[in-house]
């Protein structure tokens, strides 16, 4: 299927000669998914009927406590600041964006009073523009109003370099301006295919200008609201412990009828993730269990307990291992991972080959994720039709030993590999779970035989997911020369998800490590490839340009793929969530009840 025949289509079902079922249908069959198939609907100015969900409720209130437990415990409650998880979620207790994902990958309105579209004159012809109306019920949670001059401030915030917002590459190159009080205008440099980002999702929570707006730039780390969150979202703040409990009171000038359901919310933090999902699964304790990276045989033990059930939702998370480009041991004008230095021993590409063919996927698959976690060669798994094709993982650890004889890593009197005096010796960090702690063995048991000496290191998941920037052990700042982690996609659309291999991503001291390139990769290629993709609007192009930034920095090994993970969570017997794989899972715990 072809450009001419898509827009054909979605002519058709704009002139009602053709259903939305069956053009639904018929993308799905030509590879694309439901969210991407949508997209081409909104630029062709067809409006969208949105998914239908039953809220059962008939009041605000009267809910009792929703008790929430994270095994990683969030650190502060700022959006723009969170790069782990855990401090995403709970910032979106409390702020909320001008627009959400839903399961399906459709976008739901929340701040906004409505989605814009062709139809409504909120995109323009040219796909340069998009303009916003904000809810006039919206209220900050003390009272004042929310209005375009909230959203302005978001957008120079978050786009300025001083401030050092995780959010940045969302912001930094667009145009905002204020049409009327409610009224904001996003104007893009070309065509964009992809508008849906500012004050879309995680990325795009509003801050209240009253509260931030002496905290501008270099300033921002002092805002009193990054502890003490003033947001507009369902329930208000009433306490914070960093790395323990997040506490709140249910909003009563709420601006959506009968919600939230719940009087309080409570997000415990701490332990691990077995034990957050036996307090759901097996004693009832919590209502709810996040992110359950539990060995898929405990997981399916703990349900027969009958308290509660694991669920799992499609999306696009991956758990993969990065090899540090950079020098992790040596300073570099006082910075460690300097992005002007090179690692000693994965600069070289055999190097990293070799490692990528000492990871067995299969058996990580088979024997600890099982329904929970899927092998893959790459880092972009969904939606399908951006998957490449192109990969395939293979564990071999016989050619991983010809690769680093044939590139002169030869075997010492102690078996480990050397060259030039520089020796295979690797620090490999993730965070302590025991999915983690298991692969990470099964990996050093294939190093030895190939004469690669690993030390495993663990670190506390709340610390290695700390936005705390003067935290050394935090995953985004990569002291070590190997590390394994989730990255989650929190979008249908894999442009900001892809965004992290860039060169302008990448984490350094002068951001304060809020870049989203971690493991400090650059290619010139994919970087135009990137741009490229930004501005098509033919959507097998723009697809194809995806496949290719995977192919990209998936051959040149510095990123490895281990497993594609589906999101599980534990929810008690009962509770009625909305959980989507396109967001946070807190994104509409507004329309949590319990039945």
């Amino acid at each position: 299927m072809n450009e001419h025949d898509i827009r054909g289509m979605a002519h058709e079902v704009k002139e009602g000669r053709l259903s939305r079922r069956s053009f639904m249908s018929r993308m799905v069959a030509a590879g694309l998914t439901a969210p991407m198939a949508w997209h081409i609907l909104d630029f062709h100015g067809v409006a969208r009927a949105q998914a239908a969900f039953t809220y059962k409720p008939t009041k605000a209130g009267g809910g009792g406590p929703l008790k929430l437990l994270f095994w990683q415990a969030p650190t502060l409650i700022n959006p723009h600041f969170a790069v782990g998880t855990k401090d995403q979620e709970a910032s979106r207790i409390f702020y909320e964006p001008l627009a959400a994902w839903d399961p399906e990958g459709n976008l739901v309105a929340v701040l906004a009073a409505e989605i814009p579209s062709r139809e409504n004159g909120g995109l323009s012809a040219d796909g340069k523009q998009v303009t916003w109306k904000i809810k006039p019920t919206a209220k900050w949670h003390d009272g004042q109003p929310v209005t375009a001059d909230d959203a302005l401030f978001t957008w120079q915030y978050a786009r300025d370099p001083a401030t050092a917002a995780v959010t940045i590459g969302s912001y930094k190159d667009v145009q905002v301006e204020k049409i009327d009080n409610l009224t904001v205008r996003v104007t893009f440099s070309k065509a964009t295919p992809f508008w849906a980002d500012a004050f879309v999702g995680i990325a795009g929570c509003l801050l209240p200008k009253h509260h931030f707006g002496d905290y501008m730039g270099a300033k921002s780390r002092e805002a009193p609201a990054n502890l003490k969150p003033v947001g507009t979202g369902p329930f208000k703040y009433a306490d914070f412990k960093p790395g323990d409990i997040v506490r709140g009171d249910r909003n009563t000038d709420y601006h959506e009828p009968n919600r939230p359901y719940f009087d309080t919310i409570e997000m415990k933090g701490g332990g691990d993730a077995v034990s957050a999902a036996r307090a759901v699964l097996q004693t009832g304790e919590y209502d709810y269990s996040w992110n359950l990276q539990v060995e898929d045989e405990i997981l399916k033990r703990l349900e027969t307990g009958g308290r509660g059930r694991a669920t799992i939702v499609d999306g696009a998370n991956i758990e993969h291992i990065q090899l540090n480009a950079t020098d992790p041991w040596n300073e570099v004008e006082g910075e460690r991972a300097s992005v002007k230095s090179k690692h000693p021993a994965f600069s070289e590409k055999a190097v990293r080959e070799a490692v990528s063919l000492l990871i067995d996927r299969g058996s990580v698959e088979r024997f600890i994720y099982g329904r929970t976690g899927l092998a893959t060669a790459n880092f972009l798994n969904n939606p399908p039709r951006v998957r490449s094709p192109n990969t395939k993982w293979e564990f071999n650890i016989e050619k991983a030993n010809q690769i680093l004889e044939a590139a002169g890593w030869k075997r010492g009197s102690d078996g480990i590999r050397a060259k030039d005096g520089k020796k295979l010796k690797f620090v490999f960090q993730t965070s302590i779970n025991a999915p983690r702690q298991k692969t990470q063995a099964i990996i050093k048991q294939a190093a030895q035989r190939a004469g690669v000496d690993i030390e495993l290191k663990s670190v506390t998941a709340s610390v290695y997911f700390s936005s705390d920037v003067a935290n050394p052990d935090t995953y985004t700042k990569f002291f070590c020369d190997m590390q394994m982690y989730t990255t989650t996609m929190t979008q249908p659309d894999p442009e900001r998800f892809m965004n992290q291999f860039c060169s302008w991503e990448i984490a350094t001291k002068e951001n304060k490590w809020q870049g989203r390139n971690i493991p400090r990769w650059q290619s010139a290629e994919y970087d135009k490839t990137f741009r490229d993709a930004e501005g098509e609007l033919d959507p097998a192009k723009r697809a194809a340009m995806f496949i290719k930034m995977n192919d990209l920095v998936i051959a040149d090994f510095h990123v490895i793929g281990v497993v594609y993970r589906p999101r599980v969570a534990g929810l008690k017997t009962g509770v009625v969530s909305r959980l989507t794989g396109w967001d946070n899972e807190l994104w509409r715990v507004a329309d949590w009840y319990r039945e």
